[in-house]
């Protein structure tokens, strides 16, 4: 597993082999504390072909601890870097997860912004673990299209584990847990604006937004990530 700067990303990315399987993954601060007590969530993050610094906690401890300058990469950059490699090689895509009304709007502009690009998609059952019945048509949807992409949006760690354990049943090419791009890109919700990006602060105008999902990760998640990073820093030395 290696975390990856944004120049080796986009050179790697360019270099894909669309032959065989490869998973992208991003970490971020809340995922780091949780797969710290999610022994699954952790395999499925360091088995990742590609894991991308989708946080600027990961980014400012890359330079603290290790004084190594690399660049957020958000999932909405992976994703559309993706959609132009696809549409101009008239690929086919799978978005699975996230509510139907989504999905309907990820396809109509896809459509209209990618005409070379074959969507298809499929909205889950909304539970906390679906069944061996629900996985079964589910792989079945993915395998019968047969996507050169396959990006899921379940949020995690849900996403990113239900890749891992049936990723060998999957036809895929590229795989990604995207979570929250799928509501970014069908304009259901805002990515901030790119002066909070820039500010390493593109989690304040979304915790504003939706303050009783994100607490947790912002208030808890970051404080216990800021410790560990201490307490590596100082056992380093």
């Amino acid at each position: 597993m290696r975390i990856m700067d944004y120049e080796v990303f986009v050179e790697k990315l360019e270099k894909l082999d669309f032959n065989k399987k490869q998973i992208i993954n991003t970490i971020n601060p809340h995922s780091y504390i949780t797969a710290k007590n999610d022994k699954l969530f952790e395999e499925a993050l360091k088995d990742s072909d590609i894991l991308i610094p989708d946080g600027s906690g990961i980014v400012i401890a890359a330079r603290v601890l290790y004084n190594n300058i690399i660049h957020k990469i958000a999932g909405a950059d992976l994703h559309h870097f993706l959609l132009n490699k696809m549409n101009q090689e008239n690929g086919k895509i799978f978005y699975m997860g996230s509510t139907q009304d989504t999905l309907d709007k990820i396809e109509k502009r896809i459509q209209k912004e990618y005409p070379n690009i074959t969507v298809q998609s499929y909205s889950p059952p909304f539970k906390s673990e679906l069944t061996e019945e629900d996985n079964d048509i589910i792989i079945k949807l993915i395998n019968n299209f047969n996507p050169d992409v396959l990006f899921i949006g379940m949020t995690a760690p849900k996403q990113e584990k239900w890749l891992h354990e049936h990723k060998d049943r999957l036809n895929f090419h590229i795989a990604s847990s995207i979570g929250a791009v799928f509501d970014f890109y069908a304009g259901k919700i805002q990515r901030s604006p790119q002066i909070f990006i820039n500010l390493h602060l593109e989690w304040l105008p979304r915790f504003l937004n939706e303050p009783k999902r994100l607490w947790r990760r912002n208030f808890i998640s970051t404080p216990l990530f800021v410790v560990e990073m201490i307490k590596y820093k100082i056992l380093k030395h």
